[in-house]
C-alpha cells in the first residue's frame, strides 16, 4: 500500500484530499500544527503528522518521522496543499503580511519539497502542488496570493523539467472557488484598514462578492478527486483545473489582459455606483 503526504491536512481541502486517498487504499498521512487537529485524522483514518511548514526544524523532524514509520513503503506522492489566503488592494498592503503569506504559500511548499524529494526519487514518486486559478489569472484585491500561486507555478514547471531524468513527475492542481472554510475566514476579515482610504467602500462589497461566489463554488471533493487523479493516474497532465465550466475559463485564458482591464474597470465602476454585481470569475 502506497503512502501519501498531504500538508495543511486539518480541514478543509486538505483534510478532503487525505480522507478520500485513505478511502482509496493508500496510506494517507497529514500534516497539522496541533494535537486537537491531529485526533480528527485519526479519526478519519488519516496518519496525522504535527508538522509546521515555515519551520526547519520541523520539516526535519517530520522527514525523519516519516521515513522510519514507512519502513520501506514506497511514498507515491506529496501533496503541498499548506496555504493561506491574503486579501486586499496592493498599495496598502502590510509588507511583513506579505512575506509571511510567501512563507506559507510558497518557501513552504519549497521547504516540504526539498525535505521529501529523497523520498520521492527512491519511488519515483510525484510532487503534486495545490495551486490556484489565480496562479495563472492575477485576479484584483488578492494580488498577494495571487503572486504565491505565480510563484509556485513557476517553480512547478522548473521543477518539473528537473527532475525529468529521475523519473519525478510535479503536478499543479488549480481550484477556483471552491466550498471550504476559507470564505468563513475572508468574511471575518477587518476592514479597518482601509478606512479613509479610496478603497474604504469598495472592499465590503468585494469581500461580500467574493465570499458569496466561494459558498456557491464547487464541492471539496471535486478537489479531492483532482488529486486523486494526479497521484493514481499513469499519465496525468502537467495542469489540472477545477473549474465548474473549463470552456468558460479557457476563454477567459484566451482574452487579452487589456481588455480584462477594462472589463474589471467597468465592473468596479458599477459597484462604485452601488449597483449589485456577481463575480465574473469561477
Amino acid at each position: 500500500m502506497d503512502a501519501v503526504l498531504t500538508t495543511g491536512a486539518s480541514k478543509g481541502i486538505g483534510y478532503s484530499a487525505a480522507h478520500y486517498l485513505a478511502n482509496r487504499g493508500y496510506r494517507s498521512l497529514g500534516t497539522v500544527r496541533s494535537e486537537e487537529a491531529a485526533a480528527r485524522l485519526r479519526h478519519a483514518g488519516i496518519e496525522p503528522v504535527v508538522m509546521d511548514v515555515t519551520d526547519p526544524a520541523s520539516i526535519s523532524r517530520a522527514a525523519e518521522e516519516i521515513e522510519r514509520s514507512l519502513e520501506g513503503t514506497p511514498l507515491r506522492a506529496l501533496v503541498n496543499n499548506a496555504g493561506v489566503l491574503a486579501a486586499g488592494p496592493i498599495e496598502l498592503a502590510d509588507l511583513e503580511e506579505a512575506r509571511a503569506v510567501f512563507e506559507v504559500n510558497f518557501f513552504g511548499a519549497l521547504a516540504v519539497t526539498q525535505a521529501f524529494l529523497p523520498l520521492l526519487r527512491a519511488s519515483g514518486g510525484r510532487v503534486i502542488n495545490m495551486s490556484s486559478l489565480s496562479g495563472r489569472f492575477a485576479f484584483p484585491f488578492v494580488g498577494i496570493y495571487a503572486a504565491t500561486k505565480h510563484a509556485l507555478e513557476a517553480s512547478s514547471d522548473a521543477l518539473r523539467r528537473e527532475l525529468v531524468r529521475a523519473g519525478v513527475d510535479v503536478i499543479l492542481i488549480e481550484p477556483g472557488s471552491i466550498q471550504t472554510p476559507i470564505w468563513d475566514n475572508l468574511e471575518n476579515l477587518d476592514l479597518n484598514r482601509f478606512r479613509g482610504t479610496e478603497y474604504e467602500q469598495l472592499m465590503p462589497v468585494i469581500r461580500k462578492i467574493a465570499v458569496r461566489g466561494g459558498r456557491n463554488g464547487l464541492p471539496v471533493d471535486r478537489v479531492s478527486r483532482a488529486v486523486y487523479r494526479a497521484v493514481s493516474s499513469r499519465r496525468p497532465p502537467a495542469r489540472i483545473p477545477v473549474v465548474a465550466s473549463r470552456p468558460r475559463w479557457m476563454l477567459q485564458r484566451m482574452l487579452p489582459a487589456r481588455l480584462w482591464d477594462r472589463l474589471i474597470g467597468r465592473l468596479l465602476a458599477r459597484i462604485d455606483s452601488g449597483d449589485e454585481v456577481e463575480s465574473p470569475f469561477s
